[in-house]
């Protein structure tokens, strides 16, 4: 196993938090950018330029051009003119930026520059509703914006009111809703990922630790099977927070935060089920996120409160995961982007 460069976005606000994305491999980081609260990072298809959440009550995005040498070269920012952005996502034109506002339940988009800085927003849509859980759901929580393969789809999973939106993108920056997908009442969907090539989705909920399995064509997703994210007898409170899928569409692997593991899921050949097959501990307290390396053979895990990195090897074969190595200390982590 290759040891390969990452970003990692850290809470930066909370008591002992880094200062901001570092960079670096899982055996030593240096900070290489100051910015408030980057709790999650993307990145421009060409490489060239990354993108950050501020997740702050006065939320902002901000953009790096990304240099030679891996270091980050602070470009601008933007409000996000909502609260606590946790998610965000490039369009696949690479003309826009999409954001999730997580406590304030709205989406903003942001035209990018051809020298990859941020203008005013173009559209910030407001989510309405709640859900049944009273202390999680009084209102709509934006958690993630997403595209399909074919890139003519934009998706924002809002764990507040139980929905997934289906949107396009218009040329002027603006979403326009086609549909909805209602999951489960208390479900609390968080984030969603496709199978390569499409045909399927897959969407992790945080409220009661269960992955949603849907079919998907054209815009239009359906729910064919829920499981859960835990094996059988699984007690006290659990809230997983990420989900991924392999390359090839054969396994997702999930976050459950509470459980403190990385569940494994095999995938049926036509996408349309799963099959839990693993659950293994992240070595750490609270994986917020996970990423799969550009070695494919790679998974990190970000374990925001105990403060560390763990990593493990992913079996080609069998898609069964094993710890590797020695967890690398660092404040709060809560996204790595493989460089």
């Amino acid at each position: 196993m290759t040891s390969e460069r990452i970003y990692v976005g850290s809470y930066t606000s909370q008591s002992g938090g880094g200062d901001g994305i570092a960079f670096g491999t899982t055996e030593v980081l240096s900070v290489v950018a100051e910015t408030a609260d980057p709790s999650f990072l993307t990145r421009s298809a060409d490489h060239r330029f990354l993108y950050a959440t501020n997740e702050l009550e006065a939320g902002r995005v901000s953009a790096f051009a990304i240099e030679a040498d891996g270091g980050l070269k602070f470009l601008n920012d933007q409000p996000t003119e909502g609260a606590h952005p946790c998610h965000l996502a490039v369009d696949p034109s690479g003309r826009f930026l999409l954001s999730a506002n997580y406590s304030s339940g709205s989406v903003a988009i942001h035209p990018i520059a051809a020298d990859g800085s941020l203008g005013t927003a173009t559209q910030i849509v407001q989510r309405e509703g709640t859900g049944p859980n009273k202390e999680r759901q009084e209102g709509p929580h934006a958690h993630q914006v997403a595209f399909d393969p074919s890139g003519e789809y934009a998706f924002d999973v809002d764990l507040g009111t139980d929905l997934v939106y289906v949107s396009t993108l218009s040329s002027e920056g603006r979403l326009e809703e086609v549909g909805r997908l209602p999951v489960h009442p208390g479900a609390g969907p968080r984030h969603l990922v496709f199978r390569p090539g499409g045909g399927a989705a897959y969407i992790i909920n945080e409220l009661d630790s269960t992955l949603t399995v849907c079919s998907y064509q054209d815009g239009k997703l359906v729910i064919v099977q829920t499981v859960s994210t835990r094996p059988e007898g699984a007690e006290g409170d659990n809230f997983p927070a990420e989900v991924l899928i392999s390359a090839d569409g054969r396994f997702v692997y999930g976050s459950n935060r509470g459980d403190d593991t990385i569940a494994v899921f095999a995938v049926a050949a036509d996408g349309l089920s799963v099959q839990l097959i693993q659950t293994i501990g992240t070595g750490g307290v609270w994986p917020r996120h996970l990423a799969l390396g550009n070695d494919p053979a790679v998974l990190y895990a970000a374990n925001e409160r105990s403060d560390q990195l763990a990593t493990f090897t992913v079996d080609q074969t069998s898609g069964v995961l094993t710890a590797t190595g020695t967890p690398l200390p660092w404040p709060k982590p809560v996204c790595v982007l493989p460089a």
